[in-house]
Order: C-alpha cells, then sequence, then structure tokens
C-alpha cells in the first residue's frame, strides 16, 4: 500500500502470528531483492476496549517506529475492507497513542494524529532547557535555524526558499547524527507557497528521504502556524502528493487527511 507515495508492506497480524524479525524487515524493504517499502506496518489485536485494532511500524532498517500518519490512512483502509465493512468511523491503537479514523470515501482517509508537544523534554531535543522557535543549532560552523515538535515521534522543520533545492541528503542526516536529538528526528524542509499553502520534503529517520511524510506534514504544518507563516488550514505539497492538515491550537488534535492506496497484495508464509 502506499499514502502519497510513502510505501508499506502491511501484514495482517490478528490471527497471532509474532511480527517479523529485523533482519527480516530489511529484507521484506528491500527495493532490488525484497518487496520493497519505506516501513513494514504490522496490524495486530487491539490493545484497548475501543479499538478496532492495534498496529506496529517497523522502519526499513529494521528499528521500530513510533508514529506513521501516512501509515495509519492504510492500515485503516486496509480493516475498512478487511474488518470494519460500512463503519466509517474508528478507533486504532498505534505505538503513539490513540487515533480516530474516519474514512472520506474516494480513497482517503481521515486520522486525529494527536496534540503536537512542543516543550524540549518531550521531543526529546538535547540542549535546550526550554522551548523556542526557532531553535539555533552550529553545525560545523555554520548556524543551522529550525523548529521542532513531537507528534509522538521527534520533528526537526527547516524553512527554506525553495524545497526543490534544499540540502535534504546533507542537512537532514547531519542534524539527526547532531547529538541534538538523542532518538534522531525526522527532518521536514519546507517551503511557504501562501497563507495555506506549503511544500514538503522529509528526511526519516531509519529510512532517509521518503516521498511523503504524515506526521512530517503534521509537524511542519503546526511549526509553520504558529509561527503565524501559515493559516490554520493547509495543504501539504509532498513529491508523492498533497495531504491536508488542520490544527485549530493548543490543546486540540492535528487532524490529517489524505490518500490510502492499494499496490498488489500477496501472502506472507511464516
Amino acid at each position: 500500500m502506499h499514502g502519497a507515495g510513502n510505501d508499506f508492506v502491511v501484514l495482517d497480524l490478528r490471527d497471532g502470528r509474532t511480527p517479523p524479525a529485523p533482519a527480516l524487515c530489511r529484507a521484506l524493504a528491500d527495493r532490488r531483492t525484497g518487496v520493497g517499502c519505506d516501513q513494514i506496518l504490522t496490524i495486530e489485536p487491539p490493545r484497548s476496549p475501543a479499538a478496532a485494532a492495534s498496529y506496529r511500524i517497523w522502519n526499513a532498517d529494521g528499528s521500530s517506529g513510533a508514529q506513521c500518519g501516512n501509515g495509519a490512512r492504510c492500515v485503516a483502509a486496509w480493516l475498512h475492507r478487511r474488518g470494519t465493512p460500512g463503519v466509517s468511523r474508528f478507533i486504532l491503537d498505534s505505538p503513539a497513542g490513540i487515533h480516530e479514523v474516519e474514512m472520506l470515501g474516494d480513497g482517503r482517509v481521515r486520522v486525529a494524529m494527536g496534540e503536537p508537544d512542543f516543550a524540549p523534554a518531550a521531543i526529546p531535543l538535547a540542549g535546550f532547557r526550554s522551548g523556542t522557535d526557532p531553535y539555533v543549532l552550529d553545525l560545523g560552523g555554520m548556524p543551522v535555524e529550525f523548529g521542532a515538535v513531537s507528534m509522538g515521534n521527534p520533528h526537526a522543520v527547516v524553512e527554506v526558499d525553495d524545497v526543490d533545492s534544499a540540502p535534504v541528503d546533507g542537512l537532514g542526516p547531519a542534524l539527526q547524527q547532531s547529538g541534538a536529538f538523542p532518538d534522531s528526528a525526522n527532518v521536514g524542509f519546507a517551503q511557504v507557497m501562501d497563507g495555506d499553502r506549503l511544500r514538503l520534503r522529509v528526511y526519516e529517520r531509519g529510512v532517509g528521504e521518503t516521498r511523503a511524510c504524515g506526521s512530517g506534514a503534521c509537524a511542519a504544518a503546526v511549526v509553520l502556524m504558529r509561527r503565524g507563516r501559515v493559516g490554520r488550514e493547509v495543504s501539504v505539497q509532498l513529491p508523492g502528493g498533497t495531504l491536508s492538515i488542520a490544527w485549530p491550537g493548543a490543546g486540540q488534535p492535528v487532524m490529517m487527511a489524505g490518500p490510502a492506496a492499494f499496490v498488489f497484495e500477496g501472502e506472507w508464509i511464516q
């Protein structure tokens, strides 16, 4: 499956089978010798009474993930077809908490992504006692400005004039490895087009640059909303497609809507 080009191998393990080991995740994710994907998603029995199911996230390098907005939409679309037909709204348990999802029709899904947390300790962000925006970090003698937020996983947001020429492959891993983000981070490069539209590229931890990142779109949107650079509802154009992000403000969840597409199906014989 894929959500705006962010592609997944989705394993339905509600029958009790165990998730793949890191080595198998790496083999599945390999685009030359495996199936090929950015992440593996495992759908498992619910952990809370109200949920239809739970899911976990495994990156292409075999590490576990905490949040994946595009993946949440794909899990919801799979369950809608294979477990909750006729039900347009239900709850999912994710590694980052509980998400309410809504099937919008035309292959689109809306997900309540939770409230953003800007506190350095929550992100986590090291070397800064209190939250500020932007943060400034010296990388090899060059000051780099960025916003930071947790969407259930850590994000750095760098505003750029032109996303096409942004130093994604250089600055992305440099920020991840700088020590400022003890758990690494997803690094987004955002270009404001106007008050309700921005462009974004994301260098994800454990994966590299992807064609889309749902939690990264939420992170970029809320950082720029707080700066007054965009309004409270924006479209985020990523290389693989466009996501709609809305955030009323503090104390409210970020709402993300976008596509979830089926590509092909197979059988995993364990």
